[in-house]
């Protein structure tokens, strides 16, 4: 009876590795086992990193330049068909590493054997990813970038807005609605520092490093390291295979920065909402209701708020996939590839969606003014009033509060009461109190770095925009 089932299930020696075995391997663990469905996005980093290690082996005499040449001129064109989506993806070869090398040898021959001297894929698949997230982290930044500065650019338009800032969801006192936006901003810049101070921890090569003790081949790890654009070669052949702390500094990037984002998603929900009709969000990034006509709803904020669980639990996945394994390089960290992979595309994308809808906003800015009038948010200038006419904080906030009851009884704001009604709770209180108790008094008051000033706001942006400028 004829068998049908490829060479490389039957035969043992058709995997690149089976030299030691004398059975196949079981057809549900090849499949379990096997990395190739979702490593392949690493398909270029890992012909780049094989260029450059076939390059340094030329280099110090281990391949000749022929064999260079030929293994140069294979990988070329198997990039080239991965690019094209010709490439034959194979789950018998279990991986992207071996799949490469499998058609390099189909195309070059012999010579295709020659490329993994002096490595193994546990230094290949360290490399391979590190070169990925590398490019991730780059693409990350220019997004953050970019949705900086539309958020700045806003909050410059905006700096005389006046709208109620809030404690516990209740109005406290008025800001401007670009103070709030710069609020946005600086957890921003802090999410870029992190990215940024995470990438000198990614960009280290442990090329070289081989399956756990580095290579008895006069190898060259500065020279791969520097074909790469790594600042340098990892330090421990050892850690170099088993380290995945930089993925999990990037996971715990991503969940801050999505942290941060779902704030902001989370405040645009409330302001778009007819509660508060603080902004109008485009019709491009709402959806209606397949039941109520009138529903305008702020999906893509939701949908920001909601991928937050999401990557926090790909933060999770990897600190726990790392906690109990002994060094080196174990099998367990085939599972580092899937959670990082979407933590990266979720922070991509969520990133995107915020540079393209926040410059779009529109605020509503009598709604806002409206808004700002009501809950006594003046009371704390009212205080500050007092205090500069010599009396103590706590009577000051006492007397104030005092008013504030009685404005509730009267059902009136403090501005709206007259100079006889405030002057029954302090004999201090004379006419000028009027112009502490108006909204653009109280915000023109924080005229101070960090302020909800206008001015204030203004200098602020030019000097976030210069820092984002600084960048490039």
């Amino acid at each position: 009876m004829s068998n049908d089932k490829p060479d490389s299930v039957t035969n043992p020696a058709a995997k690149l590795w089976g030299g030691r075995f004398s059975e196949a391997t079981d057809a549900f663990v090849e499949r379990f086992t096997a990395s190739v469905t979702f490593d392949q996005r690493m398909a270029l980093e890992d012909i780049q990193g094989s260029l450059a290690h076939a390059q340094m082996l030329s280099e110090v005499g281990v391949l000749s330049g022929d064999e260079y040449h030929q293994i140069a001129d294979g990988l070329k064109e198997i990039a080239v068909e991965i690019e094209a989506g010709d490439f034959p993806w194979s789950v018998q070869l279990e991986d992207v590493h071996m799949n490469i090398e499998a058609r390099l040898t189909e195309r070059i021959g012999a010579t295709g054997k020659k490329l993994h001297t002096g490595r193994s894929r546990n230094d290949q698949v360290a490399t391979d990813i590190r070169l990925w997230l590398r490019g991730r982290i780059d693409r990350i930044g220019a997004e953050l970038t970019r949705l900086q500065t539309g958020l700045v650019d806003l909050a410059e338009r905006e700096a005389d807005t006046i709208m109620p800032g809030f404690t516990h969801l209740q109005s406290a006192q008025p800001v401007t609605f670009g103070h709030h936006l710069l609020a946005w901003n600086a957890m921003l810049s802090r999410d870029f520092e992190r990215l940024m101070d995470c990438r000198k921890r990614v960009n280290r090569s442990p090329l070289g490093a081989a399956a756990l003790a580095g290579t008895s081949y006069p190898i060259d790890r500065a020279r791969t390291a520097e074909l790469l654009g790594f600042d340098a070669p990892t330090e421990n052949s050892l850690d170099s295979v088993s380290d995945r702390d930089f993925a999990i500094e990037f996971c715990a990037f991503t969940a801050l920065l999505l942290t941060h984002l779902s704030r902001a998603s989370e405040e645009l929900v409330l302001w778009a909402s007819s509660q508060f009709d603080f902004i109008d969000l485009p019709d491009r990034f709402c959806t209606g209701s397949s039941i109520m006509p009138q529903k305008k709803n702020p999906d893509v904020p939701e949908l920001v708020r909601g991928k937050t669980g999401r990557v926090n639990g790909h933060l999770i996945a990897l600190l726990t996939l790392m906690k109990s394994q002994p060094l080196a390089y174990n099998k367990d960290n085939q599972e580092d590839k899937e959670p990082l992979f979407d933590a990266a595309d979720t922070a991509l994308d969520c990133l995107r969606a915020f540079a393209d809808m926040v410059p779009a906003l529109k605020a509503k800015k009598e709604n806002m003014l409206a808004a700002a009038a009501k809950g006594f948010s003046t009371a704390t200038d009212l205080a500050d009033y007092l205090v500069r006419k010599g009396i103590a904080f706590r009577d000051a906030h006492e007397i104030v509060g005092q008013s504030v009851s009685f404005a509730i009884e009267q059902q009136k704001d403090l501005a709206e009461l007259s100079l006889e009604q405030l002057q029954q709770f302090s004999a201090d209180i004379g006419a000028d109190v009027f112009e502490v108790l108006t909204l653009e008094g109280s915000v023109a008051a924080r005229n101070h770095i960090g302020g909800t000033a206008p001015d204030q706001v203004r200098a602020a942006c030019a000097q976030a925009r210069m820092q984002i400028e600084g960048r490039h």
